[in-house]
């Protein structure tokens, strides 16, 4: 386990706030990403860094905004997944990429 706290407000898996956290805390960063690549928007939002990581720490999230309107139950379900308060719980990145919505768009041929 490692014992420093290290990354971007936005993306810190409430594990590392904690200072003991290993590389599901990468898998909660992904979780992250996706959330913000679907909707534009951060799961975890505040004026000042403290106030995001509070927020962090509570590890409450939603899919309320109307961005989320069109987007796929599934891949709302692979978000949750990926943002599981309890690193215990959440897959490891080999889980992740097994996931059913992942399988389903991940081989999708791409024009050019």
């Amino acid at each position: 386990m490692i014992e420093e706290k290290l990354g971007t407000p936005y993306y810190i898996a409430p594990e590392v706030l904690n200072k003991s956290y290993n590389e599901k805390a990468d898998v909660w960063a992904c979780g992250v990403i996706t959330y913000v690549l679907l909707s534009g928007l951060p799961p975890f939002n505040g004026c000042s860094d403290q106030e995001i990581m509070k927020k962090i720490r509570e590890g409450a999230f939603n899919f309320n905004s109307s961005a989320w309107q069109n987007i796929s139950q599934g891949a709302k379900d692979f978000i949750t997944k990926l943002l599981t308060y309890d690193q215990s719980k959440r897959p490891a990145a080999h889980e992740a990429l097994q996931d059913s919505w992942i399988a389903e768009y991940g081989n999708m041929d791409v024009e050019e």
